[in-house]
């Protein structure tokens, strides 16, 4: 569709045709021509030429010839001027009041909780944003399409409506933005023009012949057989399944099959083979055939005439053009709609619009998307007009919903999910019920599209149904939900009938759902195939909001409630009176008889669905609320009342649910637990088990308590259990008794105890949802999103939490995991029932044992009484009476005895429990009318039926007696304060009914009641100190046990402890000593001649396989530390590099100092034998070869396991090396002082390098440049000079230390490299230093991050591993040609010695020096090799070897950091002129002169010192941790705190390096001078300080995630605006963020995959290789989801770092809740990346949850 953007060129391309176009424009002009004719023609001229190519079509020189032909003229007609002027004006105008955006998929839409009429009204991000509402309580969602932005209408909104960009006057004087008014002329071209054009794009669109046009459009032309087989898109063949079809029948490549699936998918259908009339239909049947199987039926195909399909083509681009014009103007909406809805005089035949309406389900996706475009953009725009579309749309309903039903598009894409933007616009829904009757016809559509589900007797049976048209089935419920969304203020006769109208029809489905899906209990033999019961119950939560809503409008009016009542009674009567043939049967017990039919819940069918019963209820409630109830008898007579039958159908199920739990219903399978489950479940109980306790209620209000009592007895089939017959022996059936006793008590407790709902005692709704919560937090304290799934939600799905939160809790925020919670203030605590109606059998017991661990913490007893419940209202105060019945005091009486008489068998504990809270409520009861009211009026009489003898037999005992002798049961320990607790109420209720002490009883009150029993708790009290006491002598007893144990041990290693206090006491000695005078203290020196001593301990580790210990020794047994190496570029500073994916031809011997890549070895520091792990990773394999089928989280081809301890993933193993003891003799040290300058070093080294390459060479010709001896000598001698200085044998591993080498060496370089392995590649020594030095920058940089030292701060694995990857990378050269390794050596030494320097030497600039530190010290040693011996250099000549090598880099990383300094401006002046800056100055004078002044000469000291200072200090940070886990010399204190001056001392100092670095080069000035000459001169460094290239700057820059915004709404609205680089719809992509360098991606689309290495991979994928070496971190911005990814196959999703008020994340913004950044959790997800543990936390992810196996990363 062209918008305005991109109309220009083409308009000037048809302006430039235009002359010949005049004759035509002429031709329409004229008033008398019949435009209609002229119009078509043109049409049937130009069209089938325009889209004569369907299968390749060359889309932009269509568009640019209807612009040209067509459009061009058509608008210059019908604006009478240039149309591009004309429609600029328009626009200039102003715009309509309604946003009326349309949302794609997966936009985000906002809804404000305070201000939005109901949840569907929506903004879009733009209105959003500059709207008042985002100050409010909002929620954002996805849009699932179709809908469209409620800004500016004034219905939608309480306050705000109109957002500062729609507010009249935002662009102009508010009269001129009422939309400009067309000229008439241009009015009456409209209303010739859009006729014809709407009758022509009715008519392509429903054209139903394949082969012929209409006459109007057919030119006397021949006709040409050209026709196209088109194929149509469905919902049933998934996408795999139409490729293939396509391949089979056309015979077409794979990639042109994806095309034409993808274009389907898309547009709805396509032309997929061009040709004649035969060959297209042979096309078309080959598709048929392949594309149909056993399940499926065939695709949809049909041949097409090309010029029908030409016109089909243009008929939508014209709908597109209309839809654009009427953004333009009210006047064009108007007539559009006008000619939209006229019908034709005299005809039956709908009106063009519900022409298409009806047409819609028989429409192509893109047809369809067209259509409701254009009535979004005129109908819904024009209020007028949407009343006018809603009463044709309801006209047609039934018929619309039924194709829909049959049809099988996605709701999005139907016109009837265009209902909710009419059913919610209160006016437009009054006047559609008032005049159109709107909910007896959804009512009626619903009968009429179920009917194959009702049963024989008229019920809903849902056996066999099918999920995907109960789907749509639903639609029709949720419009039913739509239009009563919100209540009428105002009542009018006409409304009232008509509703009552509907909920009459209403009642009709509910009916058809009183006793459905009735249930047999099973005897014998298991039922074999459990029913569907899904459906039912799924129908039942649809149900749930409706069924509330049309309580709540009922009981809006008095009149309105009595007379639904009264129909609603009728209906439940109808249900109830079939089939009631039996005879009654007559029960006795304590004098009373109960006349009843009978019937047996365990023998009988049952149902579980009573919609009608408690539809009832809920009314009743209702009268009861509004006080109409007392008009009941004048609509429902009391003889027609019948309460036993209304209370018969919900006590069945009820007794059901009884029956299940004690187990009698097993053999009905896991159907019935599942349905009895969500009978009680939040989704649904409100409309269920609620309604149904109600309904006892209202029977036990109107029947005699008597009678009421001795018909739950008998439902409950317990009449036998309380009479003197003696039971049986059969134990399962005493245990079913007594669980249905229990169940029977706890009904009992809630029918007399549960008032908290508004109508049966006076509370409010915000009291319910109150205590709903404080029974909720009496379990634990639990998260904001806990507490709302434990709600019931309300039509606008709304629990009320928030309102009432704060009144009840407490917030405590969340840490760096986990979320927010609230805990129940103290004061909320009293009210506190443990037998709350809404817990499950766990949360009862889990409240319980809570309550009563708080109260003995508190050293209160543990009595758990009822909170004093609110009165009963007037029609439901007769409820009480049953507490204190006969029939109820016998119940009472014979559980006590029982309990008494210690028949164990025939009682539990949880029986008693219930027995004293029913006698608890009975005598609260008493208590509290008592207290209100003369005792001679009350006729409550609890105490006295309970004090009464239960007969008159000698042995007879009362309530209160079994009461007291329940103290001395000692099964019943647990419940003696409960028993104490009623002994005290009793005794207060007897008093106040002596009235003996008014005064004391006015002041005790509920729980704290008077002492009655004052010696029994003295007792008590005296008995818990008592025990307090002893657990305190016990306490002190073990502590003194150990404070022995501990001495000793002290004793026994006594000299350990000494050792420790004498070197504590030495190192403070020590410390007072360097305080006193400047002395250094030489055991902290790593390098040069004053080198400390290494401390070695003896290490003894224990193998995590086999639990054994071991010593590391040389000659031992290897050991090895799990490890997981890996590429990383977390250190790279510039992340546009592009990376090399495979290292076949790359050289890793220089690392350059961008750091672009590097590879990582990560420990998880746990040891293992060599040989056991072996074992352990054959195992592993093998078990994975026995179980193909199962995917492994891990890649066991490259060498992957889980660490059997910890289960972090590995790849390989590091050897153990010990570290060998080095002690230098101070005397020798001296000595070589003397002679072995860095001059005289240097000579030897070249010397003995030379002698090398003159013994390789034999006549080749010398791989090196001659280094002219200054000390000319003998050179036989001067070859061996080097070992003089002090040589030793090199250390002798043992076979499995020497296998293990090779095994992590060939790890590092596979892994590294992305290679095959290759033990002998050269390559391999690069590589392991390469890792040990990009490791050690790793952790640098990590704890420079995380500011901590850098000693003494690392984690234990941190530690372990580098002290084994350093010792492993000295030890690996041992493996390798030590020839090998003097070639690179020499290369290394090459960018520092430019004598060296060889055609692949790079310049000092390009490379990273701390690498060409760690290689050249590492590949020393390989200089003293002679043939016959294996030698090394002993502890003088490395310590001298390690000092000039360490000197001779840091000389050259200070010239990196100069030069790189040189086009740095000074920030402030500073006069500093110390020493440094001096030396500084002086030095930058002589770098000036050898660079020919290309070096500033004006940069001042202070200036170069300071970046000096500050670039070399990461370098120095490294070289200290390399030289000490190398050599194991103890750094200095300085080290192991945070403090930078005192920090660069202490490195200067443990490095033997001066703290004037410049002083560096004086000391050295004529060696170094020469190599400073020729660094300068180096073409790179030159071209660098001229400018021309840019060198990297030092410190580097320390990498970070990107930075986020801190709402999250910003982010949203970043991705709103994306648009996919590669793609030219405008369809919603997935929009997701790299963390690592905040590029946008368009994820888990087709139009981004890339072809890597012949694979497909998804953007993310794709990216992740270049921007992470494999490895990133990316934020899903439409779902709110960190997605971490690693290679091509693995991934996880992991928690993002926004978070709502309430400290929780919200995956898939399902909550909706406003969510703000989370710097912690952010920080949390920069640590994972930077400790490179984004591997391991995908595989504990993928552990846990194998969900994400069916996901194909590949392609996110």
């Amino acid at each position: 569709m062209a918008d305005g953007a991109d109309r220009s060129p083409v308009a000037s391309a048809a302006g430039g045709r235009a002359p010949a176009q005049a004759p035509e424009r002429a031709m329409w002009c004229d008033e008398r021509f019949d435009f209609q004719a002229a119009f078509l023609q043109c049409l049937a001229k130009h069209v089938p030429n325009i889209y004569s190519a369907e299968m390749d079509p060359l889309v932009e020189k269509q568009e640019e010839m209807v612009q040209a032909a067509i459009l061009y003229p058509l608008e210059c007609y019908l604006f009478g001027e240039d149309p591009d002027m004309f429609l600029e004006k328009l626009q200039q105008s102003g715009t309509s009041q309604l946003c009326g955006k349309v949302f794609k998929g997966g936009e985000t839409t906002y809804s404000c909780r305070d201000c939005a009429v109901d949840p569907t009204c929506v903004l879009c991000i733009d209105c959003f944003q500059n709207s008042i509402h985002k100050n409010h309580r909002y929620k954002m969602h996805s849009s699932t399409g179709g809908g469209f932005c409620d800004c500016g209408d004034t219905e939608a909104w309480k306050a705000g409506p109109l957002c500062s960009k729609h507010e009249p006057g935002a662009s102009s004087s508010p009269k001129e933005n009422s939309e400009c008014q067309l000229n008439e002329e241009i009015m009456e071209h409209s209303r010739r023009v859009f006729p014809s054009v709407i009758k022509y794009i009715v008519d392509m669109l429903i054209w139903e012949e394949e082969k012929e046009l209409p006459v109007e459009l057919t030119i006397s032309r021949e006709k040409v057989d050209s026709y196209y087989c088109v194929l149509f898109n469905d919902e049933h063949h998934s996408y795999d399944h139409v490729i293939y079809s396509l391949q089979r029948a056309l015979g077409c490549e794979l990639g042109e099959a994806q095309l034409h699936t993808t274009a389907i998918d898309k547009e709805g259908r396509r032309a997929v083979k061009a040709g004649h009339y035969a060959s297209c239909q042979e096309a078309k049947e080959e598709i048929k055939r392949h594309s149909e199987n056993v399940s499926q039926r065939p695709l949809h195909v049909e041949v097409l005439h090309a010029d029908v399909m030409a016109h089909q083509k243009f008929a939508l681009r014209l709908g597109s053009w209309l839809n654009k014009l009427m953004s333009y103007s009210s006047d064009f909406r108007q007539i559009f709609c006008q000619i939209c809805l006229k019908e034709e005089a005299g005809s039956e035949k709908p009106c063009f619009i519900s022409k298409l309406m009806l047409w819609d389900a028989r429409l192509h996706k893109g047809a369809r998307k067209v259509l409701h475009e254009l009535i979004f953009s005129s109908f819904f725009m024009e209020m007028e007009y949407k009343k006018l579309f809603a009463v044709e749309f309801v006209k047609y309903y039934k018929a619309l919903q039924k194709e829909y039903i049959s049809d099988d598009h996605d709701r999005v894409l139907s016109v009837t999910a265009l209902s909710v933007q009419m059913f919610t616009v209160p006016t437009l829904a009054r006047h559609l019920i008032e005049e159109r009757n709107v909910i007896t016809i959804i009512t009626e559509t619903l009968l009429e599209v179920l009917p194959e589900y009702l049963d024989k007797n008229d019920k809903f049976n849902f056996q066999g149904y099918s999920q995907d048209k109960l789907n749509r089935v639903y639609s029709v419920i949720f419009d039913l939900r739509y239009i009563l969304v919100s209540k009428p203020t105002v009542w009018t006769d006409h409304l009232r009938e008509r509703f009552l109208e509907g909920f009459v029809s209403f009642l009709r489905i509910l009916t058809c759902m009183q006793g459905m899906e009735e249930i047999k209990r099973q005897i014998g033999q298991h039922i074999e195939v459990d029913p569907d019961w899904e459906a039912a119950i799924a129908i039942q939560m649809q149900l749930k909001n409706i069924l509330l809503m049309f309580q709540e409008w009922c009981a809006c009016d008095e009149e309105l409630l009595l007379r639904s009542y009264r129909e609603c009674h009728k209906a439940v009567m109808r249900c109830s009176t079939n089939g009631r043939s039996r005879e009654k049967t007559v029960f006795h017990l304590c004098g009373h008889t109960l006349e009843s039919r009978p019937y047996r819940v365990s023998a009988d069918p049952v149902s579980i669905h009573l919609p009608l019963s408690r539809t009832l209820a809920g009314l009743h409630v209702r009268l009861s609320k509004t006080g109409a109830i007392s008009r009941l008898h004048e609509f429902v007579s009391p003889e027609e009342f019948q309460v036993e039958l209304l209370v018969e159908y919900p006590l069945r199920c009820l007794v059901l649910v009884a029956q299940v739990a004690a187990e009698m219903w097993r053999r009905n399978g896991l159907s019935l637990i599942s349905q009895v489950f969500y009978y009680q479940d939040v989704k649904c109980r409100e409309e269920m088990y609620d309604k149904d306790i109600i309904m006892l209620q209202i029977g036990a209000s109107l029947m005699d308590p008597n009678q009421f009592l001795l018909l739950i007895l008998q439902r409950y089939e317990l009449a036998d259990a309380f009479k003197k017959i003696k039971p049986t022996k059969d134990q399962d059936l005493i245990k079913q008794y007594n669980v249905l006793i229990e169940e029977m008590l706890q009904i009992l407790i809630y029918v007399v105890g549960e008032r908290y709902v508004p109508g049966i005692s006076n509370v409010t709704k915000e009291d319910v949802i109150m205590r709903e919560i404080i029974h909720l937090l009496c379990i634990e304290p639990m998260a904001h999103s806990a507490i709302t799934k434990s709600l019931p939600e309300n039509e606008n799905n709304e629990t009320g939490l928030e309102n009432v939160i704060d009144k009840v809790a407490t917030f405590k925020k969340p840490g760096v995991s986990g979320h927010g919670v609230y805990e129940l203030k103290d004061e909320c605590l009293k009210e506190f029932n443990m037998f709350f109606y809404h817990y499950t059998k766990t949360q009862h017991s889990k409240a319980e044992h809570t309550q009563k661990k708080r109260r003995k913490q508190e050293n209160r007893d543990e009595a758990l009484p009822p909170p004093p419940p609110p009165d009963f209202s007037p029609a439901f105060s007769n409820v009480v009476r049953i507490l204190n019945c006969d029939v109820m005091m016998h119940i009472l009486r014979t559980l006590l005895q029982r309990a008494v008489e210690l028949e164990t068998h025939l009682w539990t504990e949880a029986m008693v429990q219930m027995v004293l809270h029913l006698l608890s409520l009975g005598l609260l009861e008493e208590k509290q009318q008592l207290q209100k009211s003369p005792e001679e009026e009350v006729t409550f009489d609890f105490y006295h039926k309970a004090t009464r003898m239960g007969s008159s037999a000698l042995n007879a005992v009362n309530v209160l007696m079994l009461v007291e002798k329940l103290k001395r049961v000692p099964q019943l320990e647990a419940q003696k304060d409960t028993v104490n607790w009623i002994l005290q109420m009793f005794d207060m209720v007897k008093r106040l009914r002596e009235k003996s002490s008014l005064a004391t009883v006015g002041a005790t009150s509920g729980s704290e009641a008077t002492k009655g029993d004052e010696s029994t708790q003295d007792k008590e009290k005296a008995e818990r100190k008592r025990k307090a006491e002893a657990a305190r002598l016990h306490r002190q007893k073990i502590m003194a046990q150990m404070s022995a144990l501990q001495r000793n041990f002290i004793e026994t290693h006594k000299l350990l402890y000494e050792n420790t206090l004498e070197t504590q006491g030495k190192d403070d000695a020590i410390m007072e000593e360097e305080s006193t005078s400047s002395a250094i203290d030489y055991s902290r020196i790593a390098l040069g001649p004053k080198r400390g001593p290494s401390v070695v301990e003896k290490e003894v580790l224990t193998c995590i396989l086999c639990q054994e210990e071991q010593e590391v020794k040389f000659e031992s047994a290897a050991m090895v530390l799990s490890a997981c190496v890996q590429k990383s570029t977390a250190l790279t500073q510039n992340r546009s590099r592009i990376l090399e994916l495979s290292g076949d031809t790359l050289d890793p011997l220089f690392m350059h100092p961008d750091l672009p890549c590097g590879t990582h070895t990560g420990s998880c520091g746990h040891v293992m034998h060599a040989a056991c792990w072996q074992k352990y990773f054959e195992a592993i394999q093998l078990n994975f070869r026995q179980r193909l089928h199962v995917e492994q989280i891990f890649d066991l081809e490259n060498g992957e396991y889980l660490c059997p301890l910890c289960k972090s993933l590995c790849n390989t193993v590091i050897p153990i090396v010990p570290l060998r003891a080095q002690k230098i003799n101070s005397e020798d040290a001296e000595a070589v002082a003397q002679i072995l300058s860095l001059a005289r070093w240097l000579e030897i080294v070249t010397v003995r390098i030379s002698g090398y390459s003159v013994k390789n060479a034999k006549g080749e010709k010398q791989s090196l440049p001659p280094f002219t001896n200054k000390g000319t000598g003998n050179s036989a001698l001067e070859f061996h000079s080097i070992l003089s200085f002090g040589v030793q044998s090199s250390a002798k591993y043992s076979s499995s230390i020497k296998e293990m080498l090779i095994l992590f060496a060939t790890t590092i370089y596979r892994v590294g490299l992305k290679v095959a392995p290759n033990e002998a590649d050269s390559r391999i020594p690069m590589m392991t230093w390469s890792t040990c030095a990009f490791t050690i920058q790793c952790i640098e940089n990590l704890l420079e991050t995380e500011g901590k030292p850098l000693f003494g701060s690392l984690q234990n694995r941190q530690h372990s591993g580098l002290k084994a990857l350093v010792q492993f990378a000295a030890a690996q050269r041992t493996t390798s040609p030590q020839l090998l390794i003097q070639k690179h050596l020499i290369r290394l030494l090459g960018v520092l010695l430019p004598s060296y320097k060889g055609e692949d030497t790079p310049s000092l600039l390009e490379v990273d020096m701390f690498h060409v530190l760690v290689g050249t010290v590492l590949s020393f040693p390989s200089l003293y090799w002679e043939d016959a011996v294996d030698l090394q250099p002993s502890s003088v000549s490395s310590a001298y070897n390690h000092l000039y090598l360490f000197h001779l880099t840091t000389l050259a990383h200070i010239m990196q950091i100069v030069i790189s300094s040189a086009t740095e401006s000074p920030t402030a002046h500073s006069s500093d002129n110390s020493e440094e800056a001096q030396s500084a100055q002086s030095f930058c004078r002589e770098v000036c002169q050898y660079t020919s002044g290309c070096f500033s000469q004006d940069i001042p000291g202070w200036l170069v010192w300071d970046c000096v200072k500050k670039g070399i200090m990461p370098y120095l940070r490294c070289a200290a941790l390399f030289f000490h886990y190398l050599l194991g010399v103890s750094p200095p204190e300085e080290l192991s705190q945070v403090s930078e001056e005192a920090q660069f001392k202490a490195l200067c100092s443990y490095l033997s390096l001066p703290t004037n670095l410049f002083q560096l080069f004086h000391e050295y000035w004529d060696t170094v001078n020469p190599l400073l000459q020729r660094w300068c001169a180096d073409p790179v460094v030159l071209s660098c300080l001229k400018g021309k290239s840019i060198a990297i700057r030092y410190p580097r820059k320390r990498n970070h995630l990107i930075e986020l915004p801190e709402d999250y709404s910003c982010l949203l609205n970043q991705a709103s605006q994306f648009r996919c680089p590669r793609s030219s719809d405008d369809e919603q992509k997935h929009p997701v963020l790299c963390l690592f360098c905040g590029a946008m991606l368009c994820s888990q689309n087709t139009c981004c995959q890339e072809l890597v290495n012949g694979e497909e991979l998804g953007a993310c994928t794709s990216h992740a290789l270049q921007c992470g070496a494999g490895v990133c971190m990316f934020l899903k911005i439409r779902e709110c989801k960190v997605v971490l990814i690693e290679g091509k196959t693995r991934g996880c999703l992991y928690p993002a770092p926004y978070l709502d008020e309430y400290g929780e994340t919200d995956p898939g913004l399902k909550r909706g809740n406003p969510l703000h950044l989370c710097q912690e959790r952010y920080r949390k997800l920069h640590l994972l990346w930077q400790q490179h543990c984004i591997i391991e936390e995908i595989a504990r992810s993928q552990e846990t949850n194998q969900i994400f196996f069916g996901f194909n990363w590949q392609l996110l």
